[in-house]
């Protein structure tokens, strides 16, 4: 989002600053986190060192949960007529964009609310998320900002110490898009001090320490499968799984291998615990069913992946110039998605949908004439980077990339170019560099989705 001067508004110097009033997430769905984390309009001033949120007149839509909310600081004590000058353009900018058979009767009256608190309420409710959890996510919010304002490691440490019961999950969730929408807005400078407090919250919290522990775990796991290679196994792979030294290497394992624990891999792991007894029998027990459970984890996520897959295609046939909007998305594309594409057209040939057809195969058409996937193009750049952290740096400038599928991209390269490299001197070369990008996205990789 392009900035605007203000002024700060406790020393009145101009500062630079991300105001956003309309939140439209029928349009943009990210404008949701945006508002629901507190990135939205909060600043900091470099002058005064002033930090909070500012006092700006909201409009938030969607059109999916039929929601059309407004908020008018009471601070600004605007009149009415005045508010509704100011709010009025917004709602009919809301209302322009929409097709005709979207605009029902909510967007008649716009709910005004008197508080922000209600009007993140409201949102959340749709949402099914209660008051309480509302009121627990603010409290982590004010927790990150408490960190960010303290300048001493010793005094963090101790806030750290006192609230230890609400550093968990949610919390490292809360900071990762907060840390996000720093960098993607330019806040370098904010975007720095998270990442130094990152670097404490995950030494001396007990939630930090377990990720630690789980990304390295990752990385182990990962060494493990790429040295076994193309003599890797079901019995070699449940080989390493009983020998997991923890939790978390099996789930590093599930994650990475899921395609090889099916029902023969399984079936070899209940033949194992037939022929064991006492104490061992009880270990490979609760591993197998540490599997099943991390195998049913790993299956939820693709399927909720391949469903905001068909979203994102569904929404590009929903446009009226398919081709355009498959143009200016062409970056958001993934190998889901071309498996997705091929899927419905071979339903649309079912049921002789010929319009459907038609559409499906423009966003075809256009993603042939686009010669190189974004993700192998992306990771030719990665190859360029001159150090880790190079590589890091652009991992974050391109964020939204950075998924399962782009990892999978990259570690099918690495196994394509060993096996090329035993006759090839320069494809060996390029493997152990490959191999290099693909243990520093990796991290990250682990890192986004574990705070995701």
């Amino acid at each position: 989002m392009p900035q605007t001067q203000i002024a700060c508004p406790q020393c009145k110097q101009p500062i630079p600053a991300n105001v956003e009033q309309l939140f439209d997430v029928t349009q943009e769905p990210a404008a949701k986190h945006r508002l629901l984390s507190g990135q939205a309009n909060y600043v900091r001033c470099p002058i005064c060192k002033y930090e909070g949120r500012l006092a700006t007149p909201i409009v938030y839509h969607d059109n999916e949960k039929e929601l059309l909310l407004t908020f008018f600081p009471p601070e600004l004590a605007m009149p009415i007529q005045e508010q509704e000058r100011i709010i009025g353009p917004y709602i009919k900018q809301v209302t322009d964009r929409l097709p005709p058979e979207k605009r029902k009767a909510y967007l008649f009256k716009a709910q005004a609310n008197l508080t922000y608190e209600s009007m993140l309420e409201t949102i959340l409710g749709k949402d099914g998320i209660s008051p309480e959890s509302l009121k627990a996510q603010q409290e982590r919010v004010q927790l990150v900002e408490r960190l960010m304002q303290v300048t001493t490691a010793e005094v963090r440490s101790e806030i750290l110490k006192q609230n230890a019961k609400i550093i968990d999950e949610q919390f490292f969730s809360l900071f990762g898009r907060i840390a996000q929408g720093a960098m993607q807005s330019g806040q370098e400078q904010v975007a720095r001090a998270l990442i130094d407090l990152q670097r404490q919250l995950l030494d001396e919290t007990e939630f930090g320490q377990k990720l630690k522990e789980a990304v390295a775990d990752m990385e182990a796991a990962t060494k493990t499968l790429q040295e076994a290679g193309q003599s890797l196994t079901r019995e070699t792979l449940l080989d390493f799984v009983i020998a997991a030294p923890s939790e978390s290497r099996i789930r590093a394992y599930v994650s990475l291998a899921r395609n090889g624990m099916d029902y023969q891999f399984l079936q070899m792991l209940s033949d194992r615990i037939e022929k064991a007894s006492g104490e061992e029998k009880t270990r490979l027990e609760s591993i197998r069913e540490k599997v099943l459970g991390f195998v049913a984890e790993v299956d939820r996520q693709l399927e909720a992946r391949f469903k905001q897959a068909q979203d994102f295609i569904e929404s590009l046939l929903k446009q009226e110039d398919v081709e355009k909007a498959t143009r200016e998305n062409i970056e958001g594309f993934t190998q889901d998605m071309v498996e997705i594409i091929n899927q419905m057209l071979q339903q649309a040939s079912q049921t002789n949908d010929y319009a459907r057809i038609g559409k499906l195969q423009k966003v075809v058409q256009v993603l042939q004439e686009s010669s190189t996937p974004p993700e192998f193009a992306f990771i030719d750049q990665l190859l360029q980077a001159p150090d880790d952290a190079a590589l890091n740096k652009m991992l974050s400038d391109n964020d939204a990339m950075i998924n399962d599928q782009f990892i999978e991209a990259l570690s099918g390269l690495v196994t394509q170019m060993e096996s090329q490299g035993e006759n090839a001197p320069e494809a060996k070369a390029l493997a152990e560099r490959l191999t290099e990008v693909y243990r520093v996205a990796l991290k990250y990789s682990m890192k986004k989705q574990m705070s995701a």
